[in-house]
């Protein structure tokens, strides 16, 4: 927990279908975690619903968030918007909250940029290889391979921006992955002792996966 009891800023992002949408609701069943709930204008996905997992809007009211200067954050990704109301957080932080974010790498700069008063830690989810990732993506979205072609295209953009994050690490089973986020967040909230990871072997498994 940050100073003066208020919450921390903790940020997950990842190539689309790398898990990192699972590993923010895992980790918001701990004390005092809650999702920053995005505004979003893609259709809803099966079992999806508003005000859980988003809040569903159209453009024109999105584009009027954008005008009233209303987001942290926003961006636009696979032809829609994504954005995360500023009031929301701040309301959560101020109560002692930690909010998580589900976001990509777009969405964390401008949050960075913003110099809040409150702590950030920022998390980059890689998938174990592109393989796992496109048949992860066909799950996801019904076996639809256009889809997950669409995303596919996308990921080595995504990928590149793996350093400007404070950690990563590479989701091939899930309970490792978040034991590794958790402990991570501790070290930064909790423990005077900072976590050194190998990054020469982060570095080499992304060149596997853009090859």
């Amino acid at each position: 927990m940050a100073e003066n009891n208020v919450g921390v800023i903790v940020i997950l992002s990842s190539p689309s279908g790398a898990g990192k949408t699972t590993l923010v609701k895992k980790i918001s069943k701990r004390r005092k975690y809650k999702i920053s709930i995005s505004h979003t204008t893609r259709n809803p996905r099966l079992n999806e619903k508003n005000g859980r997992d988003y809040f569903f809007v159209n453009n024109n009211k999105f584009k009027k968030l954008i005008e009233d200067k209303k987001f942290l954050e926003y961006a636009k990704v696979f032809k829609n918007y994504y954005g995360s109301l500023r009031e929301n957080v701040v309301k959560k932080l101020e109560k002692g909250e930690n909010v998580i974010f589900d976001i990509d790498w777009q969405g964390t700069r401008q949050i960075k940029k913003k110099k809040l008063k409150y702590k950030i830690i920022t998390i980059f989810i890689l998938p174990p290889s592109k393989k796992e990732l496109f048949k992860r993506l066909l799950k996801r979205d019904h076996k639809d391979k256009k889809i997950a072609s669409e995303r596919m295209k996308q990921f080595k953009n995504d990928v590149k921006h793996w350093n400007e994050y404070d950690f990563t690490v590479i989701n091939d089973k899930l309970e490792k992955c978040y034991e590794l986020i958790i402990n991570f967040i501790n070290s930064k909230t909790k423990s005077p002792k900072s976590i050194n990871y190998n990054k020469k072997f982060i570095r080499d498994h992304i060149k596997q996966l853009l090859n």
